[in-house]
């Protein structure tokens, strides 16, 4: 039962995205500030960093490919995305020590690039005609603070989850 829980998790995660994004866009002083959670890639992030690659970029096209179908309608954007994430934190963490303060901000700098590229992507096409500045200050900024607090909250579960399954894994190997 326990070979299940990493995609246990990343399906509760994947449902849990849309629950938290009905609570976005918060106004505060007459401004509204755009809350999007990335729970999905963040776990996946850490089952790259800390558990398998492979794995990691097999659940990213999966994931990405049925956030493509179900919520956006543009196929091939978040399945390209996603594991490139993954791609990129297995490749940097073969650089920087995996401690769980680096994989954090490693984590946090990949969900903003992921910002960064939906937001360059969709005002080439058109589909979103907004300036780089209020992106910043009432997308990235507020999404970038309610991810790392998802991130502070759970970051030590999904290590210690990982790190476990990657011991099993081993153990099993060597049998």
């Amino acid at each position: 039962m326990i070979r299940f829980l990493v995609i246990a998790i990343s399906v509760l995660l994947f449902y849990l995205e849309p629950i938290f994004g009905l609570f976005s866009p918060v106004e505060l002083n007459s401004d509204f500030y755009v809350l999007v959670p990335r729970f999905l890639i963040i776990y996946l992030i850490f089952v790259a960093i800390y558990y398998d690659r492979k794995r990691a970029m097999l659940y990213g096209l999966f994931f990405g490919l049925l956030y493509d179908v179900f919520f956006i309608d543009i196929i091939g954007l978040y399945s390209f995305i996603y594991p490139l994430m993954c791609l990129v934190a297995s490749y940097t963490v073969k650089y920087i020590h995996q401690h769980l303060l680096v994989s954090t901000i490693l984590t946090l700098l990949l969900v903003a690039g992921v910002e960064l590229l939906l937001f360059l992507f969709y005002t080439s096409i058109g589909i979103k005609t907004m300036t780089f500045t209020y992106f910043y200050q009432h997308n990235l900024i507020p999404t970038m603070i309610a991810n790392a607090v998802f991130l502070l909250m759970f970051g030590w579960a999904f290590k210690y989850i990982l790190l476990n399954r990657f011991n099993q894994k081993a153990l099993l190997l060597q049998k």
